[in-house]
């Protein structure tokens, strides 16, 4: 009642929630962790259909840089995507033509420049002159639109990397690198365009199985189990399950952001914040929310058929992951394992859900440079 009140007063128009009661039914792409995560505040377990206006709301950040989108009213909304061309090249070099294109995907709370400072900086001499890489912020984080009429399913999604990225760069030869989220969006856009990828990277991916029916709860409780500790997981639970709590979280730091970034820029006498630190709070309470229900959670569904899509397409299939990871669990890998058995899976020793990338970067380049070049290599004599 009170976000509703606050809604009305400052915007004149109330927002829904999903602690109301309605008769309708989810759609395919809604997650049913929306509406039946137990407490005490929910009386049933039925969605309702939102209807949102795409103003951003009074809880939201509306700097320069959070609604930079915004400002070309009447075109097409298209993701922020970083593309960094082989040396000496240029993008009408490979416009439809069969040019090596790697499309990374960020996790949670993340943006492109979770691949442009770690991976981009130190990719080989070679790799550097083979390979055009596109970064994407996904839909609600990082640069690109956040808007409020979008329900953020998996489905949302991979259409916006569609229009933002396949289709105007015309990738027909794709190999995919995602990290934890970004892996959910990763596995459907690589089934949807299963004869254009050839091979897909997942790191640290969130990949339930459950012999339960509803196998979204499960990945709820598994990926954002209420606890206290440590910090990390707390975080993440408290914003997976508590609605209201977790927009007044975001209105105290996501909206006031340049305030907090200030007060650190301070305290580390460090003009120059991490990028980690930056985009976390590069999003709204409304893209956040919905992106960890209906891609994270329910997205678990689908994954089962994203992977038998790819196995048939003989894409290849890649999965590393930290044995300290305590964000994903380690046995989502090996179930990617039992699901494809031709599957390959490392996991490293003593890295967890951020260090499998940040730190090891130098190794994980090698990695992914490997398998590149062996699925080229692989394309090549099935062509000769």
């Amino acid at each position: 009642m009170l976000f509703k009140f606050m809604d009305e007063f400052l915007e004149g128009k109330g927002s829904h929630c999903y602690c109301s009661i309605d008769d309708n039914e989810a759609s395919e792409f809604s997650s049913s962790s929306l509406y039946k995560r137990g407490n005490l505040f929910r009386r049933n377990n039925v969605v309702r259909r939102r209807k949102m206006n795409q103003n951003v709301r009074w809880s939201d950040c509306s700097c320069v840089n959070c609604v930079s989108w915004m400002r070309n009213d009447g075109e097409e909304l298209k993701l922020h995507v970083v593309v960094k061309q082989p040396e000496r090249a240029n993008a009408q070099d490979f416009k439809g033509k069969k040019a090596e294109n790697i499309v990374f995907l960020h996790g949670f709370l993340s943006s492109s420049s979770f691949w442009r400072e770690t991976i981009f900086p130190n990719l080989s001499e070679d790799a550097n002159k083979k390979y055009r890489l596109f970064a994407v912020d996904l839909l609600g984080f990082g640069k690109s639109p956040k808007p409020n009429n979008c329900l953020y399913t998996i489905k949302d999604h991979v259409e916006m990397i569609e229009s933002s990225v396949i289709h105007p760069f015309e990738l027909n030869s794709i190999h995919i690198v995602a990290h934890s989220m970004g892996c959910v969006v990763a596995l459907a856009l690589a089934a949807k365009h299963s004869h254009s990828v050839k091979s897909i990277t997942l790191i640290a991916p969130p990949y339930i199985t459950s012999t339960k029916e509803d196998v979204s709860l499960t990945a709820l409780n598994k990926l954002a189990a209420r606890r206290l500790w440590p910090p990390l997981l707390f975080g993440s639970s408290f914003m997976s399950w508590y609605e209201h709590l977790g927009r007044c979280i975001c209105y105290i730091i996501c909206k006031h952001h340049r305030i907090w970034e200030g007060i650190l820029k301070w305290l580390t006498w460090n003009r120059n914040l991490n990028f980690m630190a930056i985009d976390l709070t590069r999003h709204t309470h409304h893209s956040a929310w919905h992106t960890m229900h209906n891609v994270i959670c329910g997205g678990a569904k689908f994954m089962d058929k994203y992977l038998e899509t790819l196995t048939l397409a003989k894409v290849k299939i890649n999965v590393i992951q930290g044995s300290r990871d305590q964000v994903v669990p380690v046995e989502c890998s090996n179930n990617v394992k039992m699901k494809v058995p031709d599957a390959e899976v490392k996991i490293v020793d003593n890295a967890d859900h951020t260090s499998i990338v940040i730190g090891r970067e130098k190794d994980l380049c090698d990695d992914l440079e490997e398998l590149w070049r062996s699925q080229y290599v692989r394309n090549e004599n099935s062509t000769s």
